[in-house]
């Protein structure tokens, strides 16, 4: 029975997960184990969700199907079990029956400021899952969205705090006349610190409405990330080496339980991930950045969600119209999907320059009455221009090509991260 097959193979990686004195090896082993069984349990749970009212209609699709909604904190919970189960496996050294092993090690040399570091990051991503489904449940509104995540990032803020976090950047060569080689931001390194999870949870739950786009731009991000911490594994800088394995750490089940969400929720979906999983993915990316100290190279991953906020801040802020939905629409004759509109009966003067601004650069579509005056123009978000640049698209090619623009979007930050960087820092890891 494939039941029992199953079982057969989960206890089989817990088992070499569990006896395994590497780390890395063991995060591996439990990220495997947490793929799956997030895998089992979102379609054993998906009906508990639809009696419980958590359910959505699929827009993009004919018939509008209702799906169970919020699956994503079914994702977050299996990784937060995972991390708490995997808390032993890095100071596995210092155990009584290792310390008189080695006879090298002992508990006064424990490194505290790593399991601090290690429980802030698994509680700040515990709050802002607990809020993202309270979002969920509530339907907060977006102006407190961006509290939300200053909220739950304050247990990684403090803990990075009093392990004596450095608050010094690198000031690149052709401002060190004026500044020097190092500058100290002080309380502004926390509150950009701050603003970047506030900035990753939001800008993953921004380019989002379609099939599969959430997750799988969050996977390609969390990969990323990986494949640059494996550059540092065989290093000979060891604080480089040790924040880079925490990353790892933090990562693996990550993709594990995201990899199995992303195959339940890609097109045709058969659950919603939710505005929950766009909150655990941000703050998850945001907790190995600031806690790796790489916040710098994780903004470089998000190229295509920083172009998708910078693009839609006019009706983010209001100077154009924002309707509460911006995803794309179905087109029921072509069965495929074609971009939103937003109408510009009152649109103010900050608005209209924004709106030329966007036309000259060729990145809006305006349609015009008679007169030649504005009267609609297309929500202002990635998805809805790819459709007014290639027409109408099914929703699978739409995603397709969120993830090829995500995927070049990693390659291009490798270059500037390893190549470009030497021209602005003399020395790049």
């Amino acid at each position: 029975m494939p039941t029992i097959r199953t079982l057969f193979v989960l206890t089989g990686i817990g088992f070499i997960a569990c006896t395994s004195k590497d780390p890395l090896n063991a995060s591996l082993g439990l990220s495997v184990l947490a793929g799956l069984v997030t895998w089992e349990l979102i379609p054993r749970l998906g009906p508990t969700f639809l009696k419980a009212g958590l359910s959505g209609k699929d827009m993009c699709k004919k018939g509008r199907p209702l799906l169970p909604e919020s699956m994503g904190v079914v994702c977050a919970m299996v990784y937060l079990i995972t991390m708490i189960i995997f808390i032993p496996f890095p100071f596995v050294d210092w155990f009584p029956g290792v310390l008189s092993e080695r006879g090298k090690l002992s508990l006064h040399t424990f490194p505290y400021h790593k399991l601090g570091s290690f429980l802030s990051g698994i509680l700040t991503i515990l709050c802002m899952v607990m809020l993202g489904f309270g979002d969920d449940v509530l339907d907060i509104r977006w102006r407190y969205k961006l509290i939300l995540p200053t909220i739950a990032s304050i247990p990684m803020l403090v803990v990075y705090y009093v392990s004596g976090g450095v608050t010094n950047v690198m000031v690149p060569l052709p401002f060190r006349g004026l500044f020097g080689s190092l500058i100290d931001l002080g309380i502004f390194y926390y509150m950009y610190m701050a603003m970047l999870a506030v900035f990753c949870t939001n800008s993953i739950n921004i380019l989002a409405g379609v099939n599969g786009v959430e997750v799988g731009q969050s996977l390609i991000i969390a990969s990323s990330v990986v494949i640059n911490d494996l550059l540092y594994l065989d290093g000979s800088d060891i604080p480089a080496l040790e924040t880079h394995l925490f990353s790892l750490y933090f990562l693996l089940p990550f993709i594990g339980v995201s990899l199995a969400l992303f195959i339940h929720n890609w097109c045709p979906a058969r659950v919603f991930v939710g505005d929950t999983y766009c909150y655990f993915a941000g703050m998850t990316l945001a907790v190995v950045a600031v806690m790796g100290h790489f916040t710098k190279t994780i903004l470089l991953f998000f190229i295509p969600q920083i172009f998708n906020f910078v693009y839609s801040a006019p009706q983010l802020f209001h100077f154009v119209d924002c309707p509460r939905h911006r995803m794309p629409k179905l087109n029921r004759h072509l069965n495929k999907l074609e971009a939103t509109y937003t109408e510009l009966e009152k649109i103010s003067t900050l608005g209209r320059w924004f709106l030329s601004a966007y036309e000259a650069l060729g990145l809006v579509r305006i349609e015009r009455d008679a007169k030649g005056v504005p009267i609609r123009v297309n929500n202002f978000t990635l998805l809805n221009l790819l459709l007014c640049k290639l027409g109408p698209l099914h929703e699978r090619q739409l995603v397709t090509y969120v993830m090829y623009i995500q995927v070049l979007a990693s390659l291009v930050s490798f270059f500037i991260r390893y190549k470009m960087a030497s021209l602005i820092y003399e020395v790049v890891n």
